[in-house]
């Protein structure tokens, strides 16, 4: 199992950056501890404190010709990692 799926990125999230704290997507049965491990292990860097919180999919209603289609995106997990001071992880060095 991948603990890790994506970088959370968006404008707040960018701008807690700068204190040291990264967004991601994380699988939605990893704890704590496990999404400390990963960091730790895949960007080589100290994690301080981890966040969680569970995030419901939107409901997203699509109208056609002959009716109105309802749906839901997929519900997620985030978490809000904050690094040792002086530790960064750079999401954009390969780009």
């Amino acid at each position: 199992m991948s603990v890790l799926k994506r970088p959370w990125i968006s404008q707040k999230v960018s701008s807690l950056n700068k204190k040291g704290t990264y967004g991601l997507v994380v699988h939605k049965q990893a704890n704590k501890i496990e999404i400390k491990k990963e960091v730790e292990r895949i960007y080589g860097v100290t994690v301080e404190r981890v966040n969680t919180m569970h995030c419901t999919g939107k409901q997203k209603n699509r109208y056609t010709g002959k009716s109105v289609q309802q749906g839901r995106r997929a519900s997620y997990k985030k978490a809000l990692v904050t690094l040792k001071p002086g530790d960064l992880i750079d999401f954009y060095g390969e780009v």
